[in-house]
């Protein structure tokens, strides 16, 4: 069969007859001899340029043409045709595509929608259908270069140690502190009063001023952190971070100190009967519920209320019970996913991450003695697997490499593992500030295997395909 010679004209065959003209060469049998390759970068992210490159191209061919997917031939990307060095492109071209005469595809600027089946086939000069030949690319998607992430970090506390035993310190380690900060506050419990003030803090001068409920025992950093000493069981509750940068801009953190009484020598520091209120967790992942657990609630509870947020206003109340009418009531902020049960607990049901913040629970008993209290949940989002770049998978002796990895989420902390073990560190090796970036300045042949990356929350973590590093010697 001999293609037509229109088919080879100057401008005057539309692409939808090269596509008529290539269908009808698909019954054909495929030549025995045809070993075409396509090498395709297995972890490409978005932005990237990748270059499908083909080995093997068949000898004596009239056109190579490239689609997307496997077996629609309309979605043509482009054809060459060999004897004239020409190239037209296809429905399905979207200019960001080069073909080489090589059978090579060049893609710029790849975006996620770039995922997918791409086939090459090839047709001899005899009209026949030489070869067809397909890989899979994948474009991953990233949220942030590494280390820099392209939202702010949010402002967030951390206890260290989690847990303190009375007579320890405690640590509250600030993380993501505001640029351009001139002012920031500490305070005991959640509501910002000026009598439970701790201390306040003056960027500029590095200069503290401690407040009314500042006890002695505290010790204030210039980074925001707050050094709690000597601490007894009445340091347990809620701690309040207030920051104030030159724009007037105010975030706000906080966090909940636990503290360990079960080894303290008075038998009487908290009494049993005390109104509490237990998390199931207090880091949890989106789609999942978690418990508010109420302990002793009064006997005869007159009413009791829960709000979102530390504002007791109508507008944030979620659910109340009235003794009145010995029922469960909802409020404002009802959202459908909260359950309240007579012993005063909540549920909070398919969390997202909107649902984090602090609840607050107000009870009123028989004497109609109020009591407010509250409670904190974070919600994070569940990660996915990152993925892990390296500048060459194979070097030699002394060279230096280089490992990226990449997430799609924002928030997550990265920790690096080799042949299935946490890496340990040496001297030739450093980390980005986020460490989302691995360098070994000075290969030896020990560090080659296999390289992951784990992204991870407080909630949940997954991690990286492994990429294997070959050492070859100098």
């Amino acid at each position: 069969m001999e293609v037509s010679s229109e088919l080879l004209s100057n401008g005057c065959t539309s692409w939808q007859r090269v596509l008529l003209t290539a269908s009808l060469f698909t019954c054909w049998l495929l030549s025995t001899t045809a070993q075409v390759t396509i090498h395709s970068p297995l972890q490409v992210v978005e932005g990237e340029n990748v270059l499908l490159r083909v080995d093997n191209l068949p000898e004596n061919l009239l056109a190579f043409s490239w689609y997307r997917g496997l077996t629609n031939w309309q979605l043509a990307i482009a054809l060459h045709l060999l004897d004239y060095n020409t190239s037209m492109t296809g429905p399905d071209h979207s200019d960001r595509e080069i073909l080489y005469s090589n059978g090579s595809l060049w893609i710029q600027n790849v975006t996620k929608e770039d995922t997918g089946y791409y086939t090459l086939r090839t047709i001899s000069k005899h009209g026949e259908l030489v070869s067809n030949t397909s890989t899979f690319l994948q474009v991953y998607s990233s949220h942030f270069t590494c280390g820099r992430p392209s939202f702010p970090a949010k402002l967030t506390i951390e206890s260290v140690p989690p847990r303190v035993a009375e007579g320890g310190s405690v640590l509250l380690r600030v993380h993501n502190l505001p640029e351009y900060l001139q002012l920031f506050f500490w305070y005991k419990g959640v509501i910002m009063i000026n009598k439970v003030e701790i201390v306040r803090h003056r960027t500029l001068k590095n200069l503290s001023d401690p407040g009314p409920a500042h006890s002695g025992r505290e010790i204030v950093y210039s980074n925001g952190s707050l050094l709690l000493q000597n601490v007894t069981w009445k340091d347990t509750g809620f701690y309040t971070l207030q920051t104030l940068n030159r724009y007037r801009k105010m975030e706000l953190a906080h966090i909940y100190l636990q503290v360990d009484t079960s080894l303290s020598p008075c038998c009487d520091t908290l009494d049993s009967a005390q109104l509490r209120i237990d998390p199931v967790t207090r880091h949890a992942t989106e789609g999942e519920s978690v418990l508010f657990q109420v302990y002793n609630l009064p006997k005869d509870p007159q009413a009791f209320s829960w709000y979102k947020g530390v504002d007791s206003t109508p507008y944030f109340k979620t659910v109340e019970y009235s003794k009145a009418r010995y029922s469960m009531l909802i409020g404002q902020s009802y959202s459908r996913r909260e359950i309240g049960y007579l012993n005063g607990s909540l549920l909070l049901q398919d969390l997202t991450e909107k649902d984090s913040g602090l609840y607050t629970l107000i009870t009123i008993d028989s004497n109609v003695k109020v009591e407010t209290l509250h409670v904190q949940i974070n919600v994070h989002k569940l990660v996915t697997q990152p993925v892990v770049k390296v500048t060459d998978s194979t070097v030699r002796v002394q060279s230096s490499v280089v490992f990226t990895c990449f997430s799609d989420n924002t928030g997550v902390s990265i920790r690096w593992l080799f042949n299935n073990q946490s890496l340990q560190l040496t001297e030739r090796m450093t980390l980005s500030p986020s460490k989302c970036q691995l360098r070994i300045h000075t290969v030896r042949k020990e560090d080659a295997g296999e390289y992951q990356c784990e992204a991870f929350n407080p909630a949940n973590s997954k991690t990286s395909l492994p990429v294997s590093l070959a050492v070859m010697n100098e």
